[in-house]
């Protein structure tokens, strides 16, 4: 590949002031303040542990847990960890955001409704600045496939400089069953298609995850409950497909944490948080295998947004 030029592309975006919310983490019940803040060109996505003093980048070598959530975790220090952040990070991504810092006085993002819906409603009032530069681009260069029994989630050469994705789920179910999505990832997408796509769990397990302490702080006000045939949500479905669109929404909030967006296409089945990071992890264990544009320049091998040191493991 010869790479993209510089003019097609985007521009680093970030927020033209700070905004902020107020919620409860989904699997620890707490409440918890989020405040998005405008950052430099070159900050990337940043979260920082306003009650610890702790910055995490938002990176896959920072993931810890993939338990129905992705939660990245501070180097070196273990108790500096945020849970939740797939759908937030999607809404920074979806909208074009480059560099942004995300601002927690707790150790989960709040859930607010179970999309990103409320995020992308927080940048848009906070309104979005372009910033001196290109935004980075991630090109990916040959197939790179994980796999866990039927489930898989491969990243594949894209043929622009974007991001396609396409994903089928299978639940047993009668509500879900199986379902198939695919979009390019642009902001007018990402806002219209996939944003305000729910979070969802089966009945079933709602009392072993809270028995396993997960889910302290769902409700049927920030998720999707669904009971064989039935959903259970006094206003139903926002869509007949909101579960793989929800899905879609976590692989781009998780495909996020590669540093950069992505040119490649995204295929998986049955994929999860997961396999969403050991897909980046075996991409970027293998230097043939992607190329970084930065500023208009190919750059080939690690560089200091994407280290080659052995990243922690993934529960």
């Amino acid at each position: 590949m010869d790479g993209f030029l510089q003019s097609d592309r985007a521009s680093r975006r970030t927020l033209k002031t700070a905004i902020g919310c107020v919620g409860v983490g989904l699997h620890s019940g707490r409440r918890v303040s989020l405040t998005l803040r405008p950052a430099a060109g070159g900050t990337g996505i940043l979260f920082r542990r306003t009650d610890l003093g702790f910055d995490i980048p938002a990176r896959y070598d920072m993931v810890v847990d993939t338990r129905l959530c992705t939660a990245l975790v501070a180097a070196g220090a273990p108790q500096a960890r945020i849970g939740t952040v797939e759908h937030v990070i999607a809404a920074l991504a979806g909208t074009g955001i480059t560099d942004a810092v995300v601002e927690l006085d707790g150790p989960e993002v709040p859930i607010l409704d179970g999309s990103a819906a409320p995020f992308v409603f927080l940048i848009d009032c906070a309104g979005i600045a372009s910033l001196p530069g290109a935004a980075p681009l991630i090109e990916v260069l040959k197939p790179i496939r994980v796999a866990e029994g039927e489930a898989f989630a491969e990243l594949l050469p894209g043929r622009e400089a974007a991001l396609d994705v396409a994903l089928s789920i299978d639940f047993p179910s009668t509500a879900i069953g199986r379902q198939e999505f695919a979009l390019r990832v642009t902001p007018a997408a990402f806002r219209a298609q996939l944003a305000d796509s729910r979070t969802f769990t089966l009945a079933e397990d709602i009392a072993r995850l809270r028995a396993a302490g997960l889910a302290q702080g769902g409700s049927l006000a920030n998720a999707v409950v669904v009971d064989g045939p039935l959903v259970l949500n006094p206003g139903g479905l926002r869509r007949p497909d909101e579960f793989v669109r929800h899905k879609v929404l976590d692989v781009v909030g998780d495909l996020a944490l590669a540093g950069a967006q992505l040119s490649a296409q995204f295929r998986g089945h049955r994929s999860g948080h997961a396999l969403n990071n050991k897909v980046l992890r075996a991409l970027f264990a293998d230097r043939s295998a992607w190329r970084m544009q930065d500023g208009g320049l190919a750059l080939d091998g690690v560089t200091t947004r994407l280290p080659a040191a052995a990243a922690p493991a993934v529960a």
